[in-house]
This record gives structure tokens, C-alpha cells and sequence, in this order.
């Protein structure tokens, strides 16, 4: 599509997974598109200072990777070339619940294994080379300009003592500076309303180490990693994956539960987990750097589409609009999703308007929210209501996961969902219920699950 149909400039606030495929669609529409983001933006694969998550494993879901290959045509075989292991969610991940693996299955979903600081630097390269887009790093965002009830443009000031102060102006402001998004405060001192927030705490804690293999166990081939996946019965987890240049863990625990970053405690924890075959992958193996730490309190979704007022030229997308629990690797894929809501609003022919805006990736975030918060909330300590809807789902995936360990067409279809391809209703269709059900009489399938929502 040829740019500049809908408007002269665009400004981005955040450079990082959400505010790039925002800027590579807005590069459709408007002539101009401005990037800013307060790091300094490297020219290759390196974590950033203002993404302390950076070193941490990140997962591309499979509607992620569909969404980027729609975006940047060629990107897995892309990947794929530069040495990041590509296989199937189903066959080249070894998944378990409550400590037992589910049936290995095709599932049709890609998985592209690449560390954070990797895609970024990939997506980012590609973005930059677009007509009428400009990277603005080491800029802190002061506030917003106004002009009645519109917003013009962005105010920005420069790294360094003395830095100087700018305006950008803009017909479109996208905010996807992540969590500590201003935009809420910015509303309130404009005099708007405030905007409704839902908090799961769930005061979780990720700590991450990098080997040098080779590993003990064989993860070479189609083989990329092992995800032990944190339940009420086993409320410890771990992912461990290869990937283009390394093997990373992350291991995690909730509720305050803190994996240590000494490598001794950081292996005794590892030791601890249901999946013996982690602990023995890393026990031998050379750690590169000292395991790192980072806490997520809880999960938190600001309610923009219940604002019945909003100013135009303003949109929030990414973690800037809602922050998922990371265990669940929904966040770089959700914002993948909201982008294509954003496309969907500039092929209109129009500026969006906000508030039709925000209730169309309402729509989009409710699944991934509920899936998180809700699965969250599964676990007894954690705070928060559980609805009706809630509770049925904390007493029905725990069977089916169990049930999965014998059924490989259970694993696909649960595997689909969480890949947020298919929808969680997929999962209640008879055909997947009966084998549910159908599991409790078949020899050796364990339904001696523990769910939370009490």
C-alpha cells in the first residue's frame, strides 16, 4: 500500500516488539513515522538498558509467527537461515503439567526459537529501512501537546546534561512504551477520566542462566527445549530452549517463591522441579554468565474501551494496555495481534478513533487475559474474584492436560489454544470434551489433578 493516504506524521512511543509493528503499519498510512524510545537502539542483537527483561527467554507463539510472516514475508525462513532453531509447538517442545508430559502431536504452529534481543534487532533492521520512518533514540518523552480535545504531538528531550527539548508533532500518537506507560497520569492531569485498571498479583519471580553446550540431554535436530509448566500441585517451574547460539533456563516460582542467582542455589532449585531431565540437562554443562534475576508483581490490564472520553489522536497498544503473566509468552504475540487491530482501523481510510479503537482490541485481549489472570488465579494464594467462568476452567484444563498425556489429538488442540490460534471455546467443542471425559476410563491416565479457585 502506498504511505500518506490518512495523514502527514505519526509518532511512536516505545521501540521495542510493540511500538516497531506499529510504526511498520502505520509506514502504510502516514508519510512520516517517528520511533522514539529512551535506550539507545543498537545496530545489533544486544540487550537494551531499558528492557531489563531482555536477557530473559521470550516465546514467539504461534499466532506471533504467523502475524510476523504475514508482516515481513520470508521471516522464518529468514530465521531459520541465520541459525534459530524453527520446529513444531507440538513435536519439538516436550510439555508438561503438574510434572507429566503431554502426547507429542503436529500441530501446524511454528515455533522459532530466537532470543529477545535477536528478533528485535531482526524486526527493528527492517523497520528502519522503511520509506518516511525514523528511529529517535536516547529521548525521554516529557508529555504530550494538546489542541482541545486532540492530541498534536509528543514533547521530547534529549539524553545529556542540557539536553534540549523538542516537539514532534503529530496527526497520530501511539503509545507502546510498555507497563510504565504515562499515559494514564497524562489523562488525569488533562482532565480526562481516569482509566479502570484489573490486578492479578501473583508476585512472581523468573531467573534466568545461559549454557554452552553440548547438554546432557539431546536437544539437537527438531529438538528445542522443555517446558515445565507451574500448577497448584507443582507450583514450580522452568523453560529450558535452545536457541540460535546458546542454551537458556529460566526458572520461576510465584507467590514470593524467588529462584536464587547463585548457580548453586540456582541448580538446587532446578532440582527441585517434577522434570528431572532440567536438572540433569544443565548439572555438567558450562554456565556463560551469572543467572539473573527479575520479579513480575502481577498482571495488570488497563481498561481504556470503559473511558466513555478520550482524547483524538491517542492510542495504547502492547504492555502499555495490558501486561501478562510472562510463563504464559503471550506478550510479544498479543501485541502482534493488536497491530493487526491497528491495520484494521488505518485501512478504513480514516485516523482511528479511539474509543471504537480500544473496544476492538478489548476484544482481542480478552482470550490471552483470560487465559493468564484466570489460570493465575487457579493457584489458592493468589487474589483476585473467581467468576463463575473461572472456576470451570481450573477444574476442566487440568483434566484435559492430564488427559493429554495419552492423547496427542488433546495436546494439539490444547496447544492451538494457548498458541492463541484457536479460541478457548475450541476446547469445550464435544468432540474434545467426550475425549475429556472419555480419558477417566482409559488405563493410565491419571485425573488426580489439584485446582485452585477456592
Amino acid at each position: 500500500m502506498a504511505g500518506g493516504n490518512i495523514g502527514d506524521r505519526a509518532v511512536v512511543l516505545g521501540a521495542g516488539m510493540a511500538g516497531l509493528l506499529a510504526a511498520r503499519l502505520l509506514a502504510d498510512s502516514y508519510r512520516h513515522v517517528t520511533l522514539v524510545d529512551r535506550d539507545a537502539l543498537p545496530d545489533t542483537a544486544q540487550p537494551r538498558r531499558a528492557v531489563p527483561q531482555g536477557p530473559h527467554i521470550h516465546g514467539l507463539l504461534g499466532r506471533g509467527q504467523q502475524v510476523l510472516e504475514e508482516l515481513f514475508p520470508g521471516f522464518t525462513r529468514g530465521m531459520a537461515s541465520l541459525g534459530v532453531p524453527v520446529g513444531d509447538f507440538g513435536t519439538s517442545l516436550s510439555w508438561y503439567f503438574s510434572g507429566q508430559m503431554i502426547e507429542p502431536s503436529e500441530t501446524g504452529l511454528i515455533c522459532v526459537s530466537a532470543t529477545r534481543p535477536f528478533l528485535e534487532n531482526w524486526v527493528r533492521e527492517r523497520v528502519r529501512a522503511l520509506p518516511g520512518v525514523t528511529l529517535l533514540d536516547r529521548a525521554d518523552i516529557v508529555g504530550l501537546t494538546v489542541s482541545g480535545d486532540r492530541v498534536t504531538g509528543v514533547r521530547v528531550q534529549a539524553h545529556g546534561a542540557g539536553g534540549a527539548e523538542r516537539l514532534l508533532a503529530a496527526d497520530l500518537v501511539v503509545d507502546a512504551s510498555g507497563k510504565s506507560s504515562r499515559t494514564p497520569r497524562w489523562l488525569r492531569e488533562l482532565r480526562y477520566p481516569e482509566v479502570p485498571e484489573e490486578r492479578v498479583k501473583i508476585d512472581l519471580t523468573y531467573t534466568t542462566a545461559d549454557f554452552r553446550g553440548p547438554l546432557s540431554i539431546h536437544l539437537t535436530g527438531d529438538r528445542i527445549g522443555l517446558v515445565c509448566v507451574a500448577s497448584p500441585r507443582s507450583p514450580r517451574g522452568a523453560t529450558l530452549v535452545r536457541t540460535q547460539d546458546r542454551y537458556s533456563l529460566s526458572l520461576y516460582g510465584l507467590l514470593g517463591d524467588r529462584p536464587p542467582t547463585d548457580p548453586d542455589g540456582f541448580l538446587a532449585f532446578a532440582r527441585s522441579l517434577p522434570v528431572p531431565e532440567i536438572h540433569a540437562a544443565v548439572a555438567g554443562a558450562q554456565l556463560l554468565d551469572p543467572p539473573v534475576s527479575m520479579r513480575f508483581p502481577a498482571n495488570v490490564r488497563r481498561r481504556y474501551e470503559r473511558v466513555d472520553r478520550l482524547p483524538e489522536g491517542l492510542l495504547v497498544l502492547g504492555d502499555a494496555a495490558c501486561t501478562f503473566n510472562p510463563i504464559y509468552a503471550q506478550g510479544m504475540t498479543v501485541a502482534a495481534i493488536e497491530a493487526l487491530v491497528l491495520r484494521d482501523h488505518l485501512r478504513r481510510g480514516h485516523p482511528p478513533r479511539p474509543r471504537a479503537f480500544f473496544r476492538d482490541l478489548a476484544a482481542v485481549v480478552d482470550a490471552p487475559w483470560d487465559m493468564a489472570a484466570g489460570g493465575d488465579l487457579g493457584f489458592p494464594g493468589v487474589r483476585g474474584r473467581r467468576s463463575v467462568a473461572v472456576r470451570m476452567g481450573n477444574f476442566y484444563i487440568p483434566r484435559l492436560q492430564a488427559a493429554a498425556a495419552r492423547d496427542a489429538r488433546l495436546s494439539a488442540a490444547f496447544l492451538r489454544t494457548a498458541g492463541l490460534v484457536d479460541p478457548p471455546t475450541a476446547l469445550m467443542r464435544p468432540n474434545v470434551v467426550s475425549r475429556v471425559l472419555f480419558a477417566r476410563r482409559r488405563p493410565g491416565v491419571s485425573m488426580s489433578v489439584q485446582s485452585g479457585g477456592r
